[in-house]
C-alpha cells in the first residue's frame, strides 16, 4: 500500500558537508566531521524534527557519500521515497569555513543532472506546500527548467509554492541572478528573502521597497538578521523582531527560519506565531556548526 504523500515536499540538493568540529577556521582546524547540508533538505529535516510530515526529492551520486546523504536525510524522519541515484555523477561536496563562508565542489554532480523528468513521478500536486530555493535554477539549465516545471504543476493544483530566494553568488553573479530570482519568486506563494540579498539583487534598502519588486506573493518574508522578520500579506504587515543570539555560525539559519515558519502554517498558526516559529528556529541553528540539530531529530524541540 502507497504511503500518503507528505504535507511538505522539498526538491533540491544536498551534499556531503565537511565542518570543523567547533568555530575555528577551516585552514587552523585539527578535527572535522562529515555530515550532510542542503537548503531544501534542511527545511525538510527541521520540519519534521518540529513533528511536521515532510519529503526531500533529489538526485545523488550512486557512491557511498551519496548513501549517507540518503541515509541521514532519512533518520530525520524525512520520506525520501522519490530521491534518485545517479551512476553516471557523483554527490557534491562542501566545505564549511567558519567565519569564512563555504567552499563548494558540486560542479557535474548528480542533482546538476536532474531535468523536469526528474520529477515526473513525484505527486506535488497531492501535497500542501512544495518547497523549492534559487539555488536550483543556478546548477544548470536542466535544473532551471524542472524548477519552471515545478512552478507550472504546483500553479494548476491546490498546492502552495514556497520559495526562498537564496542567492549564492558563487554560483551566479547578481546581474544574471537577480531578473531569474525575481520572476520565479514572483510566480511563488510563499516567499523568504534577506534583506541583504535584496539589497545585492535590487537595491532594496527596506522591506517595502522588497514588497514593490515582489508584489505577487500572498506571504511575503523579509528576513533581516538580528533585527528580525517583516511579514506582507493581503492582511497587512507584520514584524517580529529576532531572538537576541550569540552566533556560532549564520549558515542554515535561513533554512531554520523557513521550516519554522512553514511548520506553523501547516499547523494553522497565524503569522506572528509562523514568524516567532521561524526565529526559535533559527535561534537554535545559529548556536551550532551544523545546519540542522542532530539531537533534535524527531522531537521537536
Amino acid at each position: 500500500m502507497t504511503s500518503p504523500t507528505p504535507a511538505l515536499i522539498a526538491i533540491g540538493e544536498t551534499m556531503a558537508l565537511v565542518t570543523p568540529r567547533d568555530a575555528t577556521p577551516l585552514a587552523d582546524t585539527e578535527e572535522v566531521e562529515l555530515t550532510i547540508g542542503g537548503a531544501e533538505s534542511n527545511v525538510a529535516m527541521h520540519v519534521a524534527a518540529l513533528g511536521g510530515d515532510a519529503a526531500w526529492m533529489s538526485a545523488l551520486g550512486d557512491d557511498a557519500l551519496g548513501r549517507r546523504v540518503h541515509r541521514t536525510v532519512a533518520a530525520h524522519g524525512v520520506d525520501t521515497r522519490w530521491v534518485q541515484f545517479d551512476e553516471q555523477a557523483p554527490t557534491g561536496v562542501y566545505f564549511k569555513d567558519p567565519g569564512h563562508g563555504v567552499l563548494y565542489y558540486r560542479a557535474g554532480s548528480a542533482a546538476s543532472r536532474m531535468t523536469p523528468a526528474t520529477i515526473a513521478g513525484v505527486p506535488l500536486e497531492d501535497a500542501r506546500i512544495i518547497h523549492v530555493s534559487g539555488i536550483t535554477p543556478a546548477l544548470s539549465e536542466g535544473c532551471a527548467a524542472l524548477i519552471g516545471a515545478v512552478i507550472d504543476r504546483v500553479a494548476a493544483s491546490r498546492a502552495l509554492l514556497s520559495f526562498d530566494v537564496n542567492h549564492r553568488a558563487g554560483l551566479w553573479p547578481a546581474s544574471v541572478a537577480a531578473p531569474a530570482l525575481r520572476a520565479l519568486a514572483n510566480r511563488a506563494d510563499i516567499v523568504f528573502v534577506g534583506l541583504d540579498e535584496a539589497q545585492t539583487l535590487w537595491g532594496c534598502r527596506t522591506p517595502a521597497e522588497v514588497r514593490e519588486v515582489l508584489p505577487s506573493p500572498e506571504r511575503l518574508v523579509i528576513k533581516d538578521g538580528d533585527v528580525g522578520a517583516t511579514h506582507f500579506s493581503d492582511a497587512g504587515e507584520e514584524f517580529v523582531p529576532a531572538i537576541p543570539t550569540e552566533v556560532v555560525e549564520a549558515v542554515g539559519a535561513g533554512d531554520a527560519f523557513a521550516a519554522g515558519y512553514l511548520h506553523g502554517m501547516l499547523a494553522g498558526d497565524d503569522v506572528v506565531a509562523c514568524l516567532r516559529g521561524g526565529h526559535e528556529r533559527a535561534h537554535l541553528v545559529l548556536q551550532s556548526t551544523g545546519d540542522v540539530l542532530e539531537t533534535a531529530a524527531g522531537t521537536g524541540q
